[in-house]
C-alpha cells in the first residue's frame, strides 16, 4: 500500500472541506449547497474504508455516526472527523498494520467464497480459489519480508517461494510442510486431478490457510 497516495486522497478531503468552510457561516456547513456537502461526505466514507477497511475502528465509527441519521449530508463535520483521524495516525505509521487489516479482509472474502463452494459440492473451484488465495499471500509475504517473487518478470513457482520465505525466517519449517501439502492439493485441482482429493480435505485447506494468513501476516 502507498501512503503518500492515502495520504493524498485524504488531504484533498480535508482541503475540500476547509474550502467549503470559508464559504459558511456555520461549522457544519448547514448553509452551503446539499449536494456539496453530500459529495465531500461521500468521498470521504469511501476513502476511510478503501484505505482501512470495512471493519476498522475508522469506518465503525463512521457506520455509528450514520446509523443515528441516514442523511449523509447532515454528517460532514463528524465524517471529516474520522478523516483526519485517520490521516493523523498515517502520518504517525500506522500504515503497516490498516494494509495487513485490508489484506486480510480481502483474503477472507475469498477463503468464505471458497468454503461456500465446498459446502455445496463444487470441491475443485474451492480448491482452485484458496490455493490461488494462498499463493497471492506468500507473494505479499515476500514482498513484506523483502524475498524476491519475480525474476525477470516472471512470478517465481510458489513451492521455491514457500522454501525461500522458510529461509529468510518468515514463518516455521511446519509452516512450510502445510503450504506444500496445501499447494500440492491446489495444483490437483487446477490440473484435472478431482479424484486425488475429498471435499473434507478442501475444508481443511481453506481453515488452513485462514489460519495461516491470520498467524502470517503481510
Amino acid at each position: 500500500m502507498n501512503k503518500e497516495l492515502f495520504k493524498k486522497q485524504l488531504d484533498a478531503i480535508i482541503e475540500k472541506f476547509d474550502e467549503m468552510g470559508r464559504k459558511s457561516q456555520h461549522n457544519d456547513l448547514s448553509d452551503l449547497p446539499k449536494a456539496d456537502r453530500q459529495s465531500l461526505v461521500t468521498r470521504g466514507i469511501a476513502s476511510v474504508h478503501r484505505i482501512s477497511g470495512n471493519n476498522s475502528t475508522y469506518s465503525l465509527e463512521i457506520e455509528r455516526i450514520i446509523q443515528k441519521q441516514p442523511h449523509l449530508h447532515l454528517h460532514t463535520s463528524s465524517v471529516i472527523g474520522v478523516v483526519k483521524a485517520l490521516k493523523e495516525d498515517l502520518e504517525l505509521g500506522y500504515l503497516q498494520n490498516l494494509a495487513e487489516i485490508v489484506h486480510s479482509e480481502v483474503f477472507s472474502d475469498f477463503l468464505e467464497m471458497a468454503k461456500y463452494l465446498n459446502d455445496n459440492g463444487y470441491k475443485n473451484a474451492a480448491a482452485v480459489i484458496a490455493g490461488s488465495t494462498l499463493e497471492s499471500h506468500l507473494r505479499k509475504v515476500a514482498d513484506k519480508a523483502s524475498v524476491p517473487f519475480e525474476n525477470n518478470g516472471r512470478p517465481i513457482k510458489a513451492n521455491k517461494l514457500n522454501a525461500d520465505l522458510t529461509k529468510a525466517g518468515a514463518y516455521e519449517l511446519l509452516d512450510q510442510k502445510n503450504v506444500t501439502a496445501w499447494l500440492d492439493l491446489r495444483n490437483n485441482a487446477a490440473h484435472g486431478n478431482y479424484d486425488e482429493y475429498e471435499s473434507e480435505q478442501v475444508k481443511l485447506l481453506i481453515s488452513g490457510v485462514q489460519d495461516f494468513i491470520t498467524r502470517i501476516r503481510a
